[in-house]
């Protein structure tokens, strides 16, 4: 990786709802001042175990002494979560990257409706401090599964009372089903800005939803890849790099990055999972089509062909030029 990473400091860990913590680092060099981020930003964090995980950012934006993130310990979890859960501890330090924010609010806006599911609440709670402190109108639907699972549901309701904050709450095993997003959004209006942060099946839901009650300004962000039908055999194509002017061949079963990384070149990387944005690329040129394959790109993003994720996404024909 080529990006420089900060040294950060454990310096709280508390417990947030059932499986979830929150973990506040801090300058592990007193003098240091973590970079500015904005609401809606992500960390990445570089485990000990050798394991990259990118958390969102749930404290306030004016923050400068410190990030706080909030983790659940996944039951399907590859050894992320589980070694923030039960070795990660205050007074450890650990690298992590500057923060990057591939779900940016739109604090203009005439109102801002915010969404979340589980986990999800952690950039939508940095979200709705901000706007709050703005005073900009927005409200918040919040989704989980149970109140005991519902991570800063006190802290919440306090913001929401003291600015007179609508929320509502859905909690599926006191309604006996999910959330139905779109009666629940309808008539709130086409100029307002939503926003949606939690499970696929809800983003999926979220997205359809906004689509059919013609809402444009509809914003999502993952945490998990999207899941990609395997492509048939994928033929080898290459990869004109413009900036460091060498060509690199792309195998089957291999990825862009992969194979720059073989080829000596160093982009930037994170995840390799589509879901960070760290190793994003501006495209310049190609045949084919490009296959994508992340978890961030918006629809209009990925037809004009201009970006691409290159841990994970591909081109479907015999070249594409990179600027690398």
């Amino acid at each position: 990786m080529s990006s420089p990473t900060l040294n950060a400091l454990v310096h709280t860990m508390r417990y947030e709802a059932d499986g979830i913590v929150s973990v506040e680092f801090r300058p592990a060099s007193p003098e240091v001042e973590f970079p500015a981020f904005e609401a809606g930003s992500h960390i990445d964090l570089h485990l000990p175990n050798g394991l990259v995980r990118s958390y969102s950012l749930c404290n306030p934006s004016t923050d400068r002494q410190r990030y706080v993130v909030g983790v659940l310990n996944d039951r399907k979890s590859r050894g992320g979560s589980r070694y923030v859960h039960q070795q990660l501890r205050v007074g450890m330090t650990l690298p992590i990257s500057a923060p990057r924010n591939n779900f940016a609010l739109h604090e203009d806006a005439p109102r801002s409706v915010l969404v979340s599911g589980g986990i999800g609440v952690t950039p939508i709670w940095c979200m709705l401090q901000r706007l709050a402190a703005l005073g900009r109108p927005v409200e918040l639907v919040y989704c989980a599964r149970n109140r005991k699972e519902s991570a800063f549901r006190e802290a919440i309701e306090q913001l929401a009372a003291d600015k007179g904050i609508a929320l509502t709450w859905h909690f599926d095993d006191e309604r006996g089903a999910p959330p139905d997003l779109k009666a629940m959004l309808a008539g709130k209006g086409a100029d307002s800005h939503y926003y949606c942060c939690g499970p696929t099946p809800m983003l999926d839901s979220f997205e359809k939803a906004c689509e059919q009650l013609g809402y444009p300004h509809a914003h999502i962000e993952r945490f998990a890849a999207v899941h990609v039908e395997a492509a048939p055999a994928t033929e080898t194509f290459m990869v004109e790099c413009a900036r460091s002017g060498k060509n690199v061949e792309v195998p089957p079963g291999k990825s862009i990055l992969d194979s720059l990384l073989d080829a000596g070149l160093n982009p930037d990387h994170s995840c390799k999972e589509g879901v960070c944005g760290a190793c994003e690329t501006q495209v310049l040129e190609f045949d084919g089509e490009l296959e994508h394959r992340d978890g961030i790109l918006t629809k209009l993003e990925r037809e004009s062909g201009k970006t691409m994720m290159i841990c994970v996404s591909l081109c479907k024909g015999k070249k594409v030029v990179l600027d690398v």
